[in-house]
């Protein structure tokens, strides 16, 4: 089956209502056991998690803002920090409880029911609910690093309308032994959905450094917070990461509707012209002279100028989004070879072994980004050779170093942009008017569903985290 009619099948399995969040405690919404394959309904969990991840819908993914790499000219709440008007949190909890980790819940079922026919089929049942795992596992991470505590043993129970909030820490250690699990049980030998995973067509050594690379990615997570298992889960992981490009985890989207890049839909479909870079991206990559901005920013009377971040503006007095990204074919990435290896860099930084130092890892990720993005081998060489960007030589700490071009690598990565900021504190980003940088949101608040309808567990997990506030630290994030 070719990826396109997958996608045409997923898109009837990714409709729910939205407004309404007592669906993530019935059954009423999904496919029954039986009644549709199990590769069916794992690629449309597959689809949902890619698109809310790469998606730029002011209702459901405002990261790109919160991140200061796009800002808004017209209607600028969101970049002035609202998200309750829009409900964007419950927006947020419904996709990844119901569109996401229920999809996985029910393939997970339906796998469990299927009778392999010999060796080869019981090898690749197993890899299939390793891959259901590693995906649940990557999902709950980011409910927590966008919450803080959430619902995780108690949640996707249908008879449980009220589940307890986990502490958020205890919930990555959790998640740490199950990724450990699955690391172990992955069979390289054989498949698993093949055509319908449509982000590795069943590849097990793909996902197989995928899971290696969430694994450096989480420990890396813990580093302020618990050095000891920080390292060690780095230094375990670090022998299966990407070693290139070829190894991204991406979901390739299509020119026709409906399995077009969802930043697409937002940017052309709609007709929407308020997305503009902000001036944040923008002026940190002028002072560099970085080549990348030929494709990241479109350019005004021959020059690259960003928006005021939340200030507002004409639209066309500023550089427009790079025609890289108004594509509808543009491939959605949750995890590259530069990012990892501004991970090492970091990890080697700390004093991790990871088997090379923390300007190799650093130049390794400059080059990745650079060559990702159609930069010539001379201009990388030359970019790297600059006083400003040579890790040697560049302005302040090792944080500062990787933070500030790690996060030029993670140019139309909202959410880990935002992430890296949140845990190494670079670069500087502007401030809203009539606000302070303390501001700056750091978590996303409840959703308004969960303060309703379960309002005892609310108040509970709102106490423990050290209140329900958009500027709430979460656990890992200490400095």
């Amino acid at each position: 089956m070719k990826k396109i009619v997958t996608f045409l099948s997923i898109a009837l399995l990714s409709m729910s209502c939205e407004s309404n969040l007592e669906d993530l405690n019935t059954d009423k919404k999904h496919p029954s056991s039986g009644s549709v394959p199990s590769a069916t309904v794992f690629a449309a969990a597959e689809t949902n998690l890619f698109d809310q991840m790469v998606n730029t819908n002011v209702n459901r993914n405002v990261f790109r803002l919160f991140a200061q790499q796009w800002t808004e000219t017209t209607y600028t709440d969101e970049s002035n920090y609202d998200i309750a008007t829009r409900k964007i949190p419950d927006a947020v909890w419904l996709r990844f409880y119901f569109n996401i980790l229920n999809n996985l819940k029910e393939t997970k079922a339906l796998v469990t029911a299927e009778t392999p026919i010999g060796a080869q089929q019981t090898i690749e049942k197993a890899n299939k609910l390793a891959l259901i795992e590693l995906l649940n596992i990557y999902s709950y991470q980011k409910l927590v690093d966008t919450f803080g505590d959430v619902p995780y043993s108690q949640s996707l129970d249908p008879q449980n309308v009220n589940p307890k909030y986990d502490d958020a820490k205890t919930i990555y250690a959790d998640l740490a032994k199950r990724l450990d699990a699955v690391i172990a049980g992955i069979n390289t030998s054989a498949g698993s959905f093949g055509a319908a995973d449509l982000v590795y067509g069943g590849n097990m050594t793909k996902w197989l450094k995928f899971a290696y690379g969430l694994k450096v990615k989480m420990g890396l997570t813990l580093a302020d917070v618990d050095a000891t298992t920080s390292k060690t889960m780095v230094e375990s992981a670090v022998k299966g990461v990407f070693t290139s490009n070829s190894d991204n985890t991406a979901l390739k989207y299509y020119a026709s509707v409906p399995n077009t890049n969802p930043i697409w839909v937002d940017l052309i479909q709609s007709g929407r012209k308020d997305y503009v870079p902000a001036n944040t991206v923008v002026d940190l990559m002028n002072n560099l002279s970085d080549p990348r901005r030929a494709v990241f920013f479109g350019q005004l009377d021959g020059k690259y100028v960003g928006g005021p971040y939340a200030a507002g503006g004409n639209y066309t007095n500023f550089s427009a989004i790079g025609e890289k990204f108004q594509q509808p074919d543009l491939e959605g990435l949750i995890m590259d070879y530069a990012e990892i290896s501004f991970d090492l860099a970091e990890a080697a930084a700390r004093g991790y072994n990871v088997g090379g130092t923390a300007e190799q890892f650093y130049n390794q990720g400059i080059k990745a980004s650079m060559s990702y993005w159609g930069m010539s081998d001379a201009a990388i060489t030359e970019y790297l050779a600059k006083s400003t960007v040579a890790y040697a030589t560049a302005t302040g700490t090792y944080k500062q170093k990787i933070a500030t071009q790690k996060y030029i690598a993670l140019y139309n990565r909202g959410f880990e942009s935002w992430t890296e900021w949140r845990r190494l504190d670079y670069p500087i980003f502007n401030v809203p008017a009539n606000k302070t940088y303390a501001d700056i949101p750091t978590r996303f608040t409840y959703p308004v569903g969960e303060q309703t309808l379960n309002n005892v567990n609310w108040k509970a997990a709102s106490t423990a985290i050290g209140s329900d506030k958009i500027n709430t630290k979460l656990f890992w994030d200490k400095f």
